[in-house]
């Protein structure tokens, strides 16, 4: 039965500390944009009134856009045509049954006289947005990186081509028109606004972490237990019901349109907003589009043609294209991250450490076994493992060694769901329907990586958070117990550091505490001590000691440091040319004659392994 040690300490509040933190960046900067709009409102004339509002409109795209692209690293170019979609649909449904009539004649009578108010029609549309975003989604599952860009450019060519060739409810390529202009300064402010907080917030949710952590390394965030599909996919719909607002809010803002306004154009000016704020942080989106208006207003300006300093220049079609492209280059050129880079306002963290005060709860992994079944690996001719059966049982610790090319990372990745055994069965002592890392993850089998997989442009803590999210009831909960384990690896001081910043050592300590984030049964280590000092390690010895003699988990190591193995485990695995050749206690396996010729070899290793000559 699992045991369990509570802190004495309560928590300091209801909400979670990086919610807190999100919700007082959001108020921050929607202050700023309700304060921004009232001075116009009282200031300003018709015109510039306009302008906020069209300011505001483009908010709520960059921001929808920021929701998918910022989060999952995947640029999207298609997310004008959702808005297109959005903005006919908010005609059909708002346009006068009289108007309706005159420019639709062939209009379908399930199309027809809704009439509806603008709000009223927003709500249709979100509706119609989460479909559409189902619809539209589910395929991208399948796409990653440039493969899935090209596929939302792809997405924003057939919607444009629907829309021209639907001229019966579009009027093809002709204008739309008769749409009444109801969205002003303040309806736009106020979806904006909404816009602002939805996208600050939405970073910090379960599904936020789970596609920022897949982002910056999908298999290290499957080991944690994130299945970046899901993760993906709900960033994706979210991403397109904030596009469609912003599309319905245009069309009541232009009153008249074509599919040429949410062509290549618009796409093209979102994504400059965002890139020159900043595209993984919503702050960056608010003030891109804020600068982005601000240039393409001046540049207008000179693109009619305009006398300057007596010298009448001509008109130059296209001009404020060309600035824009210009300064995306710029910007990228010198700040890649955008001129904002890629956190947001962090408030209530700026020098302040993360002092998280909660309950946290230590439990003794349950009993269960890993047991291999003739398991082995090809690699087209190449075979990496073959025909091994081990059983691991949960309080121990079990070193596999080795000669470099032996095969055990490939077994290891086996065991953890990362490799698909050509033939042969793992069983984790739980049942695991379509096994892959993610759901081994999530039933107690962590790891850590030869090469060092933690998410560099996330915190220290919110690494951690990941993985404690899998476990943990709420994210409240999960900040605490990642707190509890950076605490114990030394990491505490880190927390809000981004884990890129951390030493060598810092890092493997953090990819370690994140693993135990995971309250796992079993703690897969794979040359943890590589790249360490000999104090490192042996502070690490004594770190993984604790964790098992506290709660009681197996753990499976490999690792070339002899007098490491030696010490720290009470049965050795010994893998030569992918088949096992010694199991038993280490200092039977120091006598071995197999093991010394394979692996230990020479008097020399022999001695550095502490064996006696």
């Amino acid at each position: 039965m699992a045991t369990m040690a509570t802190s004495s300490t309560r928590p300091r509040s209801f909400l979670p500390a990086a919610i807190r933190n999100a919700s007082v960046d959001a108020v921050v900067m929607v202050g700023a944009l309700v304060v921004a709009a009232l001075g116009i409102y009282l200031f300003g004339d018709a015109a510039l009134q306009r302008v906020a509002t069209y300011t505001a409109i483009m908010l709520t795209a960059v921001l929808a856009l920021q929701v998918f692209s910022g989060n999952t690293g995947i640029v999207s170019f298609g997310h004008a045509a959702f808005m297109g979609l959005a903005a006919y649909a908010t005609g059909l449904l708002t346009m006068p049954a009289a108007v309706q009539r005159t420019a639709l004649k062939d209009l379908p009578s399930f199309l027809a006289g809704y009439e509806l108010s603008f709000f009223a029609a927003l709500a249709v549309v979100l509706v119609l947005a989460v479909l559409v975003g189902l619809l539209t989604g589910l395929p991208l599952l399948r796409l990653t990186g440039s493969s899935a860009s090209i596929a939302t450019l792809a997405l924003l060519i057939i919607v444009y081509t629907l829309l021209v060739a639907g001229r019966e409810i579009t009027r093809g390529s002709q204008p739309f028109y008769g749409v009444p202009r109801d969205v002003g300064l303040w309806t736009a402010t106020a979806v904006a606004a909404v816009a602002l907080i939805v996208a600050r917030l939405a970073r910090e949710t379960y599904f936020g972490l789970a596609a920022r952590a897949a982002s910056d390394d999908e298999r290290g965030a499957a080991a944690v237990g994130v299945d970046h599909r899901v993760a993906r996919l709900a960033a994706w719909v979210l991403s397109v019901v904030g596009a469609m607002a912003a599309g319905a809010m245009m069309a009541q803002y232009v009153g008249a349109f074509s599919p040429r306004d949410f062509y290549f154009d618009l796409g093209f000016t979102i994504l400059a907003m965002l890139i020159v704020g900043g595209m993984t942080s919503s702050l960056g989106a608010f003030a891109g589009v804020v600068l982005t208006v601000v240039v393409i207003e001046i540049v207008r300006r000179f693109e009619g043609g305009v006398v300057v300093f007596g010298i009448q220049l001509p008109v130059v079609f296209g001009l404020t294209q060309g600035v824009l492209a210009l300064a995306m280059i710029l910007i990228i050129w010198r700040r890649p991250s955008g001129l904002f880079g890629k956190r947001e306002l962090n408030l209530l963290r700026r020098g302040a450490g993360s002092a998280i005060e909660a309950q946290v709860q230590t439990t003794t992994a349950q009993p269960g076994e890993i047991v291999t079944d003739r398991l082995t690996r090809r690699y087209a001719g190449v075979v990496a493992v073959e025909d091994v059966s081990l059983r691991f049982a949960t309080d121990t610790i079990t070193g596999i060694i080795g000669p470099n090319g032996a095969g055990k990372t490939t077994l290891l990745n086996m065991i953890a769901g990362d490799v698909v055994p050509s033939s042969g069965t793992v069983s984790i002592g739980a049942d695991v329907p379509h096994p892959s890392a993610f759901r081994f993850a999530r039933r107690g089998i962590a790891r850590t990586f030869q090469n060092i997989r933690i998410f560099p442009r996330m915190t220290v803590l919110e690494n951690v958070v990941v993985a404690a999210r899998q476990v943990e009831p709420n994210l409240a909960a999960a900040e605490a117990a990642a707190m509890h384990e950076l605490t114990r690896m030394g990491l505490a001081g880190y927390a809000d550091q981004l884990a890129a910043g951390l030493a060598y050592g810092m890092r493997r300590r953090l990819e370690i505490a994140r693993a135990l984030a995971l309250k796992p049964r079993f703690l897969l280590l794979d040359e943890p001590a590589a790249g360490m000092n000999a104090v490192e390690t042996a502070e690490l010895v004594t770190i993984i000691a604790a964790v098992r003699a506290e709660r009681r988990i197996g753990v499976i190591l490999i690792e070339h440091d002899m007098r490491l193995v030696m010490n720290l485990c009470e049965r050795i695995v010994v893998i030569d040319h992918g088949r096992v050749i010694a199991d038993g206690w280490p200092a039977d396996v120091q006598k071995n004659p197999a093991v010394i010729a394979a692996y230990l070899g020479s008097r020399t290793a022999r001695a550095h392994a502490g064996v006696e000559a």
